[in-house]
């Protein structure tokens, strides 16, 4: 997969390495059926891959039962895109298809993309213990290490199952609980409703 970055205007595809690559083969059975943002040294080996300039993973299709994704870490100046756009299209497949998603981002818990289409929206994530994650370049080992923490978001309903094959990679928590503040706010109201009509 492509986190798209520039390094010294020479382009070079980050790829997910091979130990993250076959957690996500095991928790899709050895199926994954879309990757939106390939290239071409990736080791994903998805049944469909998109990759710019022919195909655009932010505005092809994601009707696929099982997701990767690798996201442009950075800003794309020239497209006008974040990695924002890439959670958004995540959780809208998950809501629009049922679609199960994993997604290898960096951490960023205080953004609006996070709290947007992360919290209240994806199962459970685990935040890698790998603080500064390898990816491969140009499909090798041997890159340098994220500038930043990482993490492996989904969206689908298999907790139990992602727990089993993720807890070894780092800290995983479930996400639920930021679904519960609503409903015991909204809970709280309805019963000052019906105290004050008594």
């Amino acid at each position: 997969m492509s986190a798209g970055r520039k390094i010294n205007t020479l382009s070079q595809d980050w790829g997910t390495p091979e130990k993250y690559v076959a957690a996500i083969r095991e928790f899709f059975d050895g199926e994954i059926d879309l990757a939106p943002c390939s290239n071409p040294y990736s080791i994903v080996g998805a049944r469909v891959e998109y990759m710019l300039p022919k195909r655009d993973g932010l505005k092809d299709t994601w009707n696929f039962e099982r997701i990767y994704v690798n996201p442009p870490y950075g800003l794309d100046r020239k497209r006008g895109t974040g990695i924002k756009n890439w959670l958004y299209r995540c959780a809208h497949a998950h809501k629009e298809y049922g679609s199960e998603i994993l997604a290898l981002v960096p951490v960023a818990t205080n953004t609006g993309h996070w709290k947007k289409y992360v919290f209240g929206k994806a199962k459970v994530v685990c935040f890698l213990y790998d603080t500064r994650l390898k990816f491969l370049v140009n499909g090798k080992d041997g890159g340098k290490g994220a500038p930043m923490s990482c993490a492996m978001i989904y969206w689908g309903e298999n907790y139990e199952r992602f727990q089993s094959i993720f807890r070894t990679f780092g800290a995983v928590v479930c996400l639920d609980e930021l679904k519960k503040p609503e409903a015991a706010a909204f809970r709280d109201e309805l019963q000052m409703e019906l105290v004050s009509e008594l």
